[in-house]
């Protein structure tokens, strides 16, 4: 099967990691300059030639929502440019928590942006921890969607902890929760929750028995920190020994640092996915550019991406 050779490349927001992603892959950053108009408008060139090769773009879809428009005309420029295959390196896809319409006369954030990145010639998209796994269904190209679990259960294991239990913050990410469960065949609990609005826990339970235990929490990502510091609280109180918190992208708006900072938390442990803006005594940054590297060493090689899930190497 012919090979082409590879080209990394990073938008602004995302270059952190897409340098450490080329280095484990042992081959440097393209060169590409981004241009602002005076009013903001953005222009993308590559810097060097990339003709026929398998072009693979760095950038997560963090806020400001100009992050996905520089990586939407990014990939417009490379297949432009002749680029033979253009892959999204989307560590974050943002948006992804607009899935579907949970009440009337809303849009589906993440099948528009499954649309404009179709509309600007992607061939691929690789991704880590979506919100919901059902969105891969949005693109009609193929999603290597890479499992965090890969780089959060060694660390876990090196805490040694006794009489783990897992805990989901609520009933839509049991699934992630029992993924990690069964790694350590331990129980899982669910903190079960109710909104009144966005990022506002108006009330949460614990459907389980957390007596003694050291609980993990599992999650996809960290917004303002509102739920996760509500669910450590309850888990205390129902006699949790300790509570921690993994969740793969760190958003953190608000005040998430002082809420994480003031909870009943003993860790955060989040990925690289995004940038953190401060630090915090509590927060635990793990690195996910060694998976990202091996994925598109694999794609590239024509290799199969589900020898990097950990759950497929038990």
């Amino acid at each position: 099967m012919a090979s082409y050779p590879v080209k990394m490349f990073s938008a602004s927001q995302s270059r952190y990691l897409a340098e450490k992603i080329a280095y484990n892959y042992g081959k440097p950053l393209g060169s590409v300059t981004t241009q602002r108009f005076s009013d903001g408008e953005m222009s993308s060139s590559f810097d060097e030639s990339i003709r026929g090769c398998e072009v693979f773009i760095v950038q997560s879809t963090c806020p400001p929502a100009e992050n996905l428009m520089e990586l939407l005309l990014m990939i417009d420029a490379a297949r432009r440019a002749s680029a033979k295959y253009v892959t999204a390196v989307v560590p974050y896809f943002g948006y992804a928590r607009q899935d579907r319409k949970d009440k009337p006369r809303v849009g589906i954030a993440a099948k528009l942006v499954a649309n404009l990145m179709t509309a600007a010639g992607a061939d691929r998209l690789m991704t880590c921890d979506l919100h919901a796994g059902q969105i891969q269904g949005f693109f009609d190209f193929p999603v290597d969607h890479l499992d965090g679990t890969a780089i959060f259960v060694p660390y876990l294991r090196s805490l040694k902890l006794d009489n783990l239990v897992f805990a989901s913050p609520d009933v839509g990410g049991v699934s992630r929760a029992r993924s990690f469960a069964k790694h350590f065949h331990a129980d899982i609990v669910v903190c079960d929750k109710h909104r009144k609005r966005a990022n506002e826990v108006a009330s949460m339970q614990v459907i389980g028995d957390v007596e003694g235990a050291n609980v993990v929490l599992i999650d996809d990502l960290i917004d303002t920190g509102g739920t996760i510091c509500k669910a450590a609280q309850i888990l205390r109180e129902k006699g949790a020994v300790s509570v921690r918190a993994i969740c793969t992208h760190p958003v953190m708006s608000g005040n998430a640092y002082e809420q994480i900072e003031g909870s009943e938390l003993a860790e955060l442990v989040v990925s690289d996915t995004l940038p953190l803006k401060q630090t915090g005594s509590k927060i635990k940054v793990l690195t996910v550019s060694e998976l990202f590297a091996k994925a598109i060493r694999n794609v590239h090689d024509h290799e199969s991406i589900s020898s990097l899930f950990i759950n497929l190497q038990k």
